[in-house]
C-alpha cells in the first residue's frame, strides 16, 4: 500500500523549487488531484507503486540530472492521464502538466520542459546532451532491471492492464515492444544507469520474449 502522506511530501519536494513568486495555491490540491489519477482502477502496472518507483530512482540518478525539480514534476505526470486502450496517454499527460503547473505557480520555461519530459516517454530516446531526459528515462525503464521475481510481477500486471487483449494479439504486440527495445543501442543513457541496470534488463527482456516466442508458456 503506497504512504499517500509519504507521495504529498514527495511532490512538495519537486512542486516547491520550481516555483517562482507568491500567492500561489495550496500545493496539496495538486497532489491530491495526481494521487487521485495515479490510483484510477483500470491501473495495474502503472500505479502508485510505479510513480513512487520512478521518483526512487530520480533519487539515485538526481547528479545526472541538470534540473532536478523539473525531473521530478515530469515523473509525476508522465503517466498521470492512462488509459490502456488509448495511444495518447503521454500527450495527454503533457498537456495536463502544461495546464496545472502555471496556475502551481511553475514558470512558463519549466512548465515546458516537464510537458516536454513527459512526452519524451514515448521513445525514452533522449538527446546525448539532454541529461534531464536522459534521467527521466532511465528512471522510467529501470524496472526492467528488476531481479527475477520483480520482473515477474512487472510482467503479470502489464498483461492485467490489457486483460481486453486477446492472448494471440497480446503476445504479438508485447514481442514487438521487447524486440524495438532490444534493437536500441543503448536502453539506458546515464552512467549509472549502463553501469547498474543495462546488462540485468537486456537479460530480462530477452528471456520475456522467448517465453512470448512459439513454444513458450502461454500467455497468463
Amino acid at each position: 500500500m503506497a504512504d499517500l502522506d509519504a507521495l504529498r511530501s514527495r511532490w512538495l519536494h519537486a512542486l516547491l523549487p520550481a516555483r517562482e513568486g507568491a500567492g500561489h495555491p495550496d500545493p496539496h490540491r495538486y497532489a491530491d488531484e495526481l494521487l487521485r489519477r495515479w490510483s484510477e482502477p483500470q491501473r495495474r502496472y502503472h500505479t502508485l507503486a510505479h510513480l513512487t518507483a520512478v521518483l526512487d530512482h530520480v533519487d539515485v540518478l538526481e547528479e545526472h540530472a541538470a534540473d532536478p525539480a523539473v525531473v521530478r514534476l515530469a515523473a509525476w505526470f508522465h503517466d498521470a492521464v492512462y488509459l490502456p486502450e488509448r495511444s495518447e496517454n503521454e500527450e495527454r499527460s503533457a498537456r495536463l502538466a502544461e495546464r496545472a503547473l502555471p496556475e502551481a505557480g511553475v514558470p512558463a520555461a519549466r512548465t515546458a520542459e516537464v510537458a516536454r519530459l513527459v512526452r519524451l516517454t514515448v521513445t525514452h530516446a533522449p538527446a546525448g546532451d539532454d541529461r534531464d531526459g536522459q534521467v527521466l528515462c532511465d528512471a522510467d525503464l529501470a524496472v526492467l532491471a528488476s531481479p527475477p521475481s520483480a520482473y515477474a510481477a512487472y510482467t503479470a500486471a502489464v498483461r492485467e492492464e490489457y486483460h481486453f487483449v486477446p492472448n494471440d494479439a497480446f503476445r504479438e504486440g508485447r514481442a514487438a515492444v521487447l524486440r524495438r527495445l532490444l534493437a536500441l543501442p543503448r536502453l539506458f543513457h546515464t552512467p549509472y544507469g549502463r553501469r547498474a541496470w543495462e546488462a540485468t534488463a537486456r537479460y530480462n527482456l530477452t528471456g520475456e520474449l522467448e517465453m512470448l516466442s512459439p513454444g513458450g508458456d502461454p500467455a497468463p
